[in-house]
């Protein structure tokens, strides 16, 4: 009974030193949410989660059904990062409501597209005919400057980077335009004539981007999408590593593979070759 008794004690004390050995050497997990839009941006992450969670950083990706309201959780601290905007639009949020928050990497360009269940070429638009475009300040400019290209509209000389509706010259095709917000245009295709869609959008919707009418082409510096965090935490040197991982893990041939495996290319890499946070370590 004695021997059973030591046994018994013995194995105990083994399996609470080893349990309290096991505790103190398991790595907590640093969790870090990260603001999306579009259930494009969860495939095109997933790369990146994986990788990172082997290193105890354990990614949550937060959906926003706009780009708005990313920057506003960034900025009251929701979420610690968010990558979902353009650099145009970034700054343009960033300046009307004085924001702390600042770009620490590039991602992608996702270029924004004309769409129709109309017509099949630009030539085919006729006078009185209805495009919908997105009605955010940085997003009408882009779509603006898409149609400028394609020949549907003149845009006076010095129109700039970022055009608004009083900056068109001229409609030489006669079409009239209806402002919505961006998540809302792709509804309209089966009521308009063409509608210009965001990208991440225009997947959400089932759009296929080869069947577009008119695209945009070179992927200007502004047109890039970025990562973003609170200006505050770029001070902590711990979190500057963390960020830097982050940024690191997006980008790698395994998330150029998802752009042009998943979505044949309608994404593309940019910016990459630059440490947006090489001053902050």
């Amino acid at each position: 009974m004695k021997k059973i008794t030591k046994t018994l004690i013995g194995a105990i004390l083994t399996a609470g030193i080893l349990g309290s050995f096991a505790s103190c050497s398991k790595k907590e997990s640093v969790v870090v949410k990260l603001g999306i839009t579009g259930a494009a941006e969860e495939d095109i992450w997933q790369p990146a989660i994986a990788s990172l969670k082997k290193e105890g950083i354990d990614i949550q990706l937060v959906q926003f059904s706009d780009y708005v309201a990313p920057s506003r959780a960034l900025e009251d601290g929701d979420i610690e990062l968010h990558a979902c905007l353009s650099r145009v639009f970034f700054d343009s949020e960033v300046k009307s409501h004085n924001y702390h928050i600042q770009l620490i990497g590039n991602t992608l360009f996702s270029p924004l597209k004309l769409y129709s269940n109309k017509i099949k070429s630009i030539s085919e638009l006729k006078p009185g005919d209805v495009i919908a475009i997105p009605n955010e300040a940085t997003n009408e400019g882009r779509a603006l400057k898409l149609l400028d290209n394609a020949g549907v509209i003149k845009l006076k000389a010095g129109a700039g980077d970022n055009p608004t509706m009083d900056d068109i010259e001229s409609i030489p095709t006669g079409v009239k335009f209806t402002l919505l917000a961006a998540n809302l245009v792709p509804s309209t295709l089966v009521d308009v004539t063409a509608a210009i869609i965001n990208g991440n959008y225009a997947l959400d919707f089932g759009i296929d981007p080869k069947t577009a009418v008119a695209s945009e082409t070179k992927p200007a510096t502004f047109y890039w999408n970025l990562i973003a965090a609170r200006s505050a935490e770029l001070s902590n040197k711990k979190k500057v590593q963390l960020y830097d991982k982050i940024v690191k893990a997006f980008q790698t041939q395994e998330t150029i593979d998802v752009f042009n495996n998943q979505y044949g290319g309608f994404f593309s890499p940019v910016g990459w070759e630059i440490d947006e946070l090489a001053a902050y370590k």
